[in-house]
């Protein structure tokens, strides 16, 4: 046995009204919640990369921080580093700057610290490495999961002018 299909749009005749009601209102809102007509916009410039230098007049500081698990085997071992997703690997070279434009390494002294963005305060325990001419500092410091780290190296230069800070932030992922 079956049941007289009874057709709704003769029973409640305004439902369909309400519902083009609904979209037409909902339409209007997220319309005037675009702001700005196409023609009116403009397109945002990319954001730069973080800086991995810094000119401090008479020298600079170049810096960088990579996952240690990025390094080759060979170069790990050469310097006595862990390779792992969960260590990072801080880099810091001075460089002396000519009046003619040139630069050669700058020896002298580098203290580093890193806290998250929890205010976890990480320290690092930086080492100088002498190749041939070329001087740098290198420390690690661990990391778990995603985690972004905000640098302070605090430099002072053998030949003087006092000590200065860099402070840079990276953002690394635990694979």
């Amino acid at each position: 046995m079956t049941t007289p299909r009874t057709d709704t749009r003769t029973i409640f005749p305004h439902v369909r009204s309400l519902r083009l009601a609904a979209v037409a209102a909902l339409s209007a809102l997220l319309l005037a919640g675009c702001g700005q007509s196409d023609a009116d916009r403009k397109p945002q410039a990319a954001r730069p990369a973080e800086d991995t230098q810094q000119d401090f007049g008479d020298f600079e500081v170049h810096y960088n921080a990579i996952r240690t698990d990025q390094l080759s085997p060979d170069i790990a071992r050469a310097y006595g580093i862990e390779r792992s997703a969960n260590r990072v690997l801080l880099n810091v070279a001075m460089l002396a700057k000519s009046a003619d434009g040139t630069t050669r390494p700058l020896d002298g002294a580098v203290a580093a610290s890193a806290h998250n963005l929890n205010g976890q305060l990480k320290s690092l325990a930086m080492r100088r490495v002498q190749e041939g001419q070329a001087v740098y500092f290198i420390g690690e410091v661990g990391i778990s999961g995603e985690e972004i780290l905000v640098f302070s190296i605090d430099l002072e230069p053998a030949s003087g002018g006092g000590r200065r800070t860099v402070q840079f932030k990276r953002e690394f992922f635990a694979d």
